[in-house]
C-alpha cells in the first residue's frame, strides 16, 4: 500500500501521576523533516522520539506536539530551611531586646520570611515517563499512519484512472499516424496534378517525399517509451511502499516524451492529443507530490 504525506494522529494517556497528550500532523516535503514541540523538562527524550518516528515515516514534514501534565504534584516538595529560620528568629529577638518591642514573634511570622519554605522539584523518573510517552506516541502514530494509508489509497485510485486515460490518448496518436501519412500523400498528389496537369507523376519520387515526411513526424519511439513509462508507473503503484521519488522520476520521463510528440506533431488532431497528454501528466505529477 502507498501512503499520502498528509496525515493526523492524536492520543492521550495517563497514569496515577501524570497525563501525556501527543498530536502528530504532516504535510508534503521532499525529505524527512521533523519538528518536535514539548516541555523543556522532557527535552532529553528528543532523540528517542525522532528515532521512533523514523519507524513509521519515511518522508514528509512532520510536526509533533507533546503536552505533559502532573496530576498528583508528587514531583514537587516543600522544603524547610531550619538554619535560616533560626537565624531569622535570632535577629528578631535581638530587635526585641534592642528596641524594647513586644515579643509577638509567631510561626506565621517566621514562615513568611524569604526562603524559609521553598518548592523543590524531584528529579523525573525517565524510565517511567518514557514508558507512558512511548505508548502514547505509538498509539498516535498508528492513527496517523492509518490516515495516511487511507489517503494513499485514494491517491492510487485517482492516479490509476489518469494513467488509463493516458493510455487511451497514446492509442489515438498511434491510430492517427497512418491517417496523417495517407492525407499527406493525397494532398501531395493533388498539388502535383495541379502543377503538371496531364503529365505522368514520378511515383518513386512521390513515395520518397512521403517517406521523408513520415520520418520527420514519426513518433513511434516516443509512444512506445511513453506507454512503457505508464505501465511502469502502474506497476510501481501496485508495489507500494515509499515510492514517491520513483514516481516523480517516471513522470519527468513521461513529460519528456509528450514534449517530443508535440514538437513533431504536424497535425492539429495529434497536437490536441499531445496537449491533453501533457495536461494529464501535469495532474499526475501534482498528485505524486502527495505520496511518501
Amino acid at each position: 500500500m502507498i501512503k499520502s504525506m498528509t496525515g493526523f494522529g492524536r492520543c492521550e494517556n495517563s497514569d496515577a501521576y501524570r497525563r501525556i497528550t501527543v498530536e502528530i500532523k504532516s504535510v508534503n516535503h521532499r525529505y524527512f523533516d521533523v519538528n518536535v514541540r514539548m516541555p523543556r523538562k522532557l527535552n532529553f527524550f528528543d532523540t528517542a522520539i525522532r528515532a521512533l518516528l523514523k519507524q513509521y515515516v519515511e518522508r514528509g514534514k512532520v510536526d509533533v506536539f507533546l503536552t505533559y501534565e502532573e496530576l498528583s504534584g508528587h514531583d514537587i516538595a516543600v522544603t524547610y530551611n531550619h538554619a535560616l529560620a533560626a537565624e531569622y528568629l535570632s535577629y528578631m529577638r535581638e530587635m526585641v531586646s534592642s528596641f524594647g518591642l513586644a515579643d509577638d514573634i509567631s510561626v506565621s511570622t517566621l514562615s513568611r520570611c524569604p526562603e524559609v519554605f521553598s518548592m523543590e522539584e524531584h528529579p523525573l523518573d525517565e524510565e517511567e515517563i518514557w514508558t507512558l510517552l512511548e505508548r502514547t506516541l505509538r498509539a498516535a502514530l498508528d492513527q496517523f499512519v492509518e490516515g495516511r494509508l487511507r489517503e494513499g489509497e485514494r491517491l492510487k485510485q485517482d492516479l490509476e484512472a489518469k494513467l488509463q486515460k493516458m493510455l487511451l490518448e497514446v492509442d489515438k496518436i498511434e491510430a492517427r499516424a497512418p491517417e496523417i501519412l495517407a492525407e499527406y500523400r493525397s494532398r501531395l498528389e493533388t498539388k502535383v496534378q495541379e502543377l503538371l496537369g496531364d503529365v505522368q507523376m514520378d511515383e518513386s519520387r512521390l513515395s520518397a517525399e512521403v517517406v521523408i515526411f513520415a520520418d520527420k513526424i514519426c513518433t513511434d519511439e516516443e509512444t512506445v517509451r511513453l506507454r512503457a513509462h505508464i505501465h511502469s508507473m502502474l506497476d510501481t503503484l501496485e508495489s507500494g511502499g515509499g515510492i514517491g521519488r520513483k514516481l516523480d522520476f517516471i513522470a519527468q520521463e513521461m513529460n519528456r516524451e509528450a514534449n517530443t510528440i508535440l514538437s513533431k506533431a504536424n497535425d492539429l488532431e495529434t497536437s490536441n492529443i499531445a496537449i491533453e497528454l501533457k495536461t494529464e501528466i501535469e495532474k499526475v505529477r501534482e498528485q505524486i507530490q502527495n505520496i511518501e
